[in-house]
């Protein structure tokens, strides 16, 4: 504790860092105010099956929990950051199939401005098309016409979808400015704000029901907690695990004058992550999980139409979580094979003067490396599959609750463990930077010798 409080104060100590800090602190609690003002037009009272539809276990509930909420209150907020998210996963998809994306990724930072620019649109287009949708969609989710106070009139609809517009392009302001002014990524802070917010509530619903309704008590709620933090860790593992390819480099010496390679030079590594996809298998495999209860519903009171429907509408159950699984597997590779380039990452090693030993430079070189991403990709696909249908394992076996479940694998975890490393490293570079120890290191902090 009394480290704790010691890097605290070292943390308060640096201007920059503080401010940082600051910035993102205020800038997410503006965020979190606009998930609680809901749209003009809209009866809040009348909101309460939205509400409990959406703050279930179900696909529902996890639109919602990516919102922070903010799609049960029919905020301004409803949409989130989700169309950003998938205009950035449709324009980095494109940019592997379509040459013009292709070559502004390899134009630096003027080409990245580019980018950026297109998925800002494509993210209006996005919103334009899912506003209506929502719209229209919560008479549907429980929300009675006489929530609707001036109906669903053109002036409404219209300002609505220009509000909701709005609110996303915000969000994603927001998002950018703590990248730019604050500390870690602004657009993944605002998500697991959001998730975060729904973790008090839902673990007071586990406490209450083993509690007060007698399943189990304190003891099972400590069991209950323990193994979320063994989770936790494994998903910490699974997010910094990595296997060290030994790589030689050949280091320039002056013999008489003239500049030659001397085969003993330095020894670095390259880095290659048992899970080099991180959480978008399991948004892929998500957003592919909505066709099964649909090709349900297209064959009606048919055998296979009941079958699909029954079988593929509960996230926690067995065939669900079966295919769920399989698809986290397929999308691992795929996603692995076109975000890790091994021609590329040999041909850069070529250029370089690098080599890994007992192995010839250029070819020979992408297919070792590309034999081991295949290896290590495996069970870190398996681990990502089993970590992505754990919350079913734990309904299942331990009856907990649905929305608790939910913190126990998935995007969720994921997402808080990796947003949670990565602002903890860029804190570190300030700490370390001004000769501080930093949060992931024992002993006494360092003087300031500057």
């Amino acid at each position: 504790m009394q480290r704790f409080i010691e890097i605290i104060k070292n943390i308060y100590s640096i201007e920059e860092l503080r401010k940082r800090i600051g910035t993102t602190i205020l800038l997410l609690v503006v965020y979190r105010i606009g998930a609680q003002i809901v749209l003009p037009g809209i009866d809040s009272v009348q909101l309460s099956e939205l509400s409990n539809r959406a703050g279930g276990a179900g696909l529902l509930g996890v639109l919602n929990a990516f919102t922070g909420g903010a799609f049960a209150n029919a905020s301004i907020f409803a949409l989130g950051i989700m169309p950003y998210i998938s205009a950035s996963i449709v324009v980095q998809l494109m940019g592997i199939a379509i040459p013009y994306f292709q070559k502004l990724q390899k134009e630096g930072e003027s080409g990245r401005k580019k980018i950026n620019q297109i998925t800002r649109w494509l993210t209006i287009l996005i919103c334009v098309v899912q506003s209506p949708a929502y719209l229209y969609g919560l008479s549907a989710l429980g929300v009675p016409d006489s929530a609707f106070i001036l109906g669903k009139s053109p002036l409404f609809m219209t300002s609505s979808v220009i509000i909701l517009v709005t609110g996303t392009i915000f969000a994603m302001w927001l998002g950018e400015k703590i990248t730019d002014k604050g500390v870690g990524n602004g657009i993944s802070l605002l998500i697991t704000v959001g998730i975060i917010a729904n973790l008090p509530l839902s673990f007071m619903q586990e406490y209450i029901s083993r509690v007060s309704e007698n399943t189990g008590g304190v003891m099972l709620i400590v069991i209950e907690l323990v193994l979320w933090v063994v989770i936790i860790m494994l998903s910490i593992m699974l997010t910094l695990a990595v296997r060290q390819v030994p790589v030689q480099y050949a280091r320039r010496g002056t013999v008489g004058g003239v500049n030659e390679n001397n085969a003993f030079g330095s020894r670095q590594y390259i880095p290659l992550r048992l899970n080099s996809s991180g959480v978008m298998p399991i948004i892929f495999a998500q957003a592919l999980m909505f066709a099964p209860p649909y090709l349900g519903r297209l064959f009606g009171d048919s055998n296979i139409g009941t079958w699909l429907q029954a079988n593929f509408s509960d996230i926690f159950g067995l065939w669900y979580n079966v295919l769920f699984g399989m698809l986290i597997i397929i999308f691992t590779y795929f996603y692995t094979a076109i975000t890790v380039p091994t021609n590329k990452i040999s041909d850069d090693l070529k250029k370089s003067g690098g080599f890994v030993l007992g192995i010839r430079p250029g070819k020979e070189t992408g297919d070792f490396l590309d034999k081991i991403m295949s290896l290590i990709t495996f069970p870190g696909a398996i681990f990502l599959a089993l970590l992505a249908v754990f919350p079913a394992i734990v309904v299942k076996l331990m009856g907990i609750q649905q929305g608790w479940a939910l913190f126990y694998g998935g995007t969720s975890l994921l997402i808080m463990v990796g947003v949670a490393i990565d602002t903890i490293q860029q804190i570190n570079s300030y700490l370390l930077n001004r000769h501080y120890d930093s949060l992931m290191k024992t002993g006494k902090n360092r003087k300031n010798i500057s």
